[in-house]
């Protein structure tokens, strides 16, 4: 069966393992996902990721970050952009989630990367994913 939306299985997966309280999650790879796993890292959602696996099936382990209470450190992960309807902003227009304190995940011209980011660099491009 054929994915039609990558990115939405890959938030799906760390939703259910923080929900079950799982310590990691294996995703299937691509630069697409290793980037946006780079971006949960240096915001402080993930722990840490891995690509392990040989080239045809290569995986991300993502290790997911919980609180002292052992609640997931991220409460929600929402797909904005999607394969039946795509969602653009400009710089000025870029939304904020919780007023400042989710992530916006962002596909620019010049990569992917936070909403905080693209607005720094004057860079518009695709709402992927909210974070909070």
């Amino acid at each position: 069966m054929v994915m039609t939306d990558p990115v939405a299985d890959m938030l799906t997966r760390l939703r259910n393992a923080s929900a079950a309280g799982n310590l990691t999650t294996a995703i299937p790879a691509s630069r697409f996902k290793i980037a946006i796993a780079g971006i949960l890292k240096e915001t402080g959602f993930v722990h840490d990721f891995e690509l392990v696996g040989e080239p045809p099936r290569k995986n991300i382990v993502v290790q997911l970050k919980y609180t002292d209470r052992q609640e997931p450190v991220f409460a929600g992960l929402k797909r904005v952009s999607k394969p039946s309807r795509r969602v653009y902003r400009g710089h000025k227009d870029i939304p904020r989630v919780l007023g400042g304190l989710g992530v916006v995940i962002m596909s620019t011209s010049r990569g992917l990367m936070t909403g905080r980011q693209a607005f720094r660099r004057h860079l518009g491009g695709e709402v992927l994913a909210f974070v909070w």
